[in-house]
């Protein structure tokens, strides 16, 4: 039974983490489900780590996009919510025990590296909204596998044609759907959430507290320094994956 057991320290050190990343997410776009996932990694073990750190994220993309719901797009979130339930599913009854890491990663640092250092002639990765049901397979996939899907998702929404609200508010959505398939994934794969119940309740709080006071702060943040917060926790995201990359090739 995968139960994670904290003290008190610990709790508040790392719900202090989370709100933290939570309002940083609201302010670049992404990065905070990367800071979010690197803070609980030194507390709990991998297995319930990507289970906790679902949840905590189904809560805090719910605030986010409800604060910033004048600004959503169903046309791309709903393909994005089938091709999503459709690749976890594929991945937990199917692929999960046959594919590692290493090349999911591998994947996903080099749509990245081409994001942020792509020469001015090659275009910008835009996706027509109903193209977002491939986006949503390969997130689905993803999350299951390797558990923070910010990068993946920051990928596809680098793109001038749509406001620094409309990033937020639509890549949030996408997110929230894309981590509450985990929780039945995970359920089937035996993980119990009721025995983590009062931790999940009280980092979910965190986030949702800290989801607000990004979104507060968003509204004073210019469009160029927005692309550029996001362009840098990009290149910090990639950064961290080329080193699990590393340390999965040793």
């Amino acid at each position: 039974m995968d139960v994670v057991y904290l003290s008190n320290e610990s709790i508040l050190l790392l719900t202090l983490a989370i709100a933290f990343s939570s309002a940083i997410t609201s302010i670049t776009g992404m990065a905070g489900g990367v800071l979010m996932f690197s803070a609980m990694s030194v507390f709990m073990p991998i297995k319930p780590l990507i289970a906790i750190h679902g949840v905590v994220q189904v809560f805090n993309n719910a605030a986010r996009s409800w604060f910033l719901r004048n600004h959503v797009r169903w046309s791309m979130c709903l393909p994005f919510l089938v091709g999503s339930t459709l690749g976890a599913a594929l991945t937990t009854f199917f692929i999960v025990q046959y594919v590692g890491q290493f090349f999911p990663l591998l994947i996903l640092v080099l749509l990245i590296f081409y994001t942020l250092f792509k020469p001015k002639r090659l275009p910008q990765i835009k996706v027509r909204d109903k193209n977002y049901f491939w986006v949503g397979i390969a997130t689905g996939c993803m999350g299951i596998i390797v558990g923070a899907i910010d990068p993946l998702l920051a990928v596809f929404f680098m793109r001038d044609d749509m406001t620094k609200e409309e990033i937020v508010c639509n890549k949030s959505i996408m997110q929230l759907f894309t981590h509450l398939t985990k929780i039945p994934a995970f359920l089937f794969l035996g993980f119990s959430f009721f025995d983590n119940a009062f931790l999940i309740i009280v980092l979910s709080l965190a986030a949702v507290i800290g989801a607000k006071l990004g979104v507060m702060a968003l509204r004073y943040v210019s469009t160029s320094v927005f692309f550029l917060l996001m362009k840098l926790a990009l290149f910090i995201a990639a950064g961290r994956i080329v080193y699990q990359l590393i340390q999965l090739g040793v």
